[in-house]
């Protein structure tokens, strides 16, 4: 495979990383008012994920970091493009790292009320617009010889970006109850085994729904067609999301996390192995799609940023799975005392 290829695959790998890694971390807070009954709840679910989730969206800079440097002519059109979307994605990201910070600081009812709807939504928001935007992305953008779209962010709002839009949010859902029932007890865990329960049947549906639509909607199956094998991909990720609620109901969460997190991974390469080699289809003229050669940065360019990522990205990926040994545990009262707990 050239270099082009190899740092197309890179791209969508760190996107898929960054929605298996921080996508817990969505769940959780959009979870967050339900799940949590009481004040003490609230700082378990957030403790939960309080060691782990700015480390989680490291994956996210590092994908932009990669579309600016490896394909910038793909980062220019899509954050052109998308711009509304991203920017409320930002806005929402931005506001719910505060809330996690600022929650606590206060010990008045009103200003716990409104950080809590602040995690809420700082969390929905990305949650869903991450899918109605990747959903457009694999349908095919209004993309003009000239490299302007002429669509606008109500466009996005299409069947098939409002069904990538659930996708996404079901598979987070999904993710956070798991990752729940693995750090708490008593009823809270209870509660998180029965929510991922109740919600498996949804996120199977609305998978398949996605996989039928994206038939009708997109060229994605293209690539699978021409090359068969490649349907490894949906059977794994089909596979996985079974295997998921076998072992929640064997009350066997790490591996039910793990199989999760494999549905994910799936999830995003379903629609990266049917893209290839276009990154940003255009739905006006095949002529206008945006490539992984038409778009890509120079040779040398690449190469160089081939070594960068062979040096540092197995140091990023060591440093997070210790902070994840670490922190391995469940969540305790003990742990809500330390003065670093939120």
């Amino acid at each position: 495979m050239d270099l082009q290829g190899i740092w197309f695959f890179l791209w969508g790998l760190l996107w898929a990383l960054f929605f298996m890694t921080d996508g817990f971390d969505f769940g959780i807070g959009i979870l967050y008012p339900f799940l949590g009954k009481n004040d003490f709840e609230k700082r378990i679910m957030i403790n939960s994920v309080g060691p782990l989730w700015n480390g989680n969206e490291v994956w996210l800079i590092t994908a932009g970091g990669v579309t600016f440097a490896a394909f910038p002519l793909a980062y220019a059109i899509m954050f052109s493009s998308l711009y509304s979307g991203l920017m409320l994605i930002l806005f929402a990201l931005i506001l719910r790292g505060v809330a996690f910070e600022f929650r606590g600081k206060i010990d008045k009812k009103i200003w716990r009320n409104f950080w809590d709807i602040s995690i809420f939504a700082g969390s929905l928001v990305p949650a869903v617009l991450f899918g109605i935007t990747f959903a457009n992305i694999f349908k095919g953008l209004p993309i003009e010889q000239s490299g302007v779209s002429s669509g606008s962010f109500f466009d996005l709002l299409n069947f098939y970006g409002i069904i990538g839009g659930l996708l996404f949010l079901l598979l987070f859902l999904f993710h956070g109850s798991v990752w729940l029932a693995i750090k708490t007890d008593g009823e809270l865990h209870e509660r998180s085994k029965s929510t991922a329960l109740v919600l498996w049947p949804f996120l199977l549906i609305i998978a398949l729904c996605f996989l039928g639509a994206s038939w009708f909607f997109t060229k994605l199956y293209d690539n699978y067609l021409a090359n068969p094998i490649l349907f490894f991909d949906i059977l794994l990720t089909v596979a996985a999301l079974f295997a998921a609620r076998f072992f929640i109901k064997n009350d066997d969460f790490f591996k039910a996390w793990f199989s999760s997190a494999i549905v994910i991974l799936g999830s995003v390469f379903f629609g990266i192995i049917g893209l290839y080699p276009n990154m940003l289809p255009s739905s006006i003229n095949t002529d206008f799609s945006v490539t992984a050669y038409n778009a890509a940065s120079s040779p040398l360019t690449l190469k160089i940023m081939l070594v960068v990522v062979i040096m540092f990205i197995p140091a990023v990926i060591a440093y997070q799975a210790w902070a994840y040994y670490i922190f391995r545990g469940k969540v305790t009262k003990e742990d809500l005392s330390y003065e670093e707990s939120y």
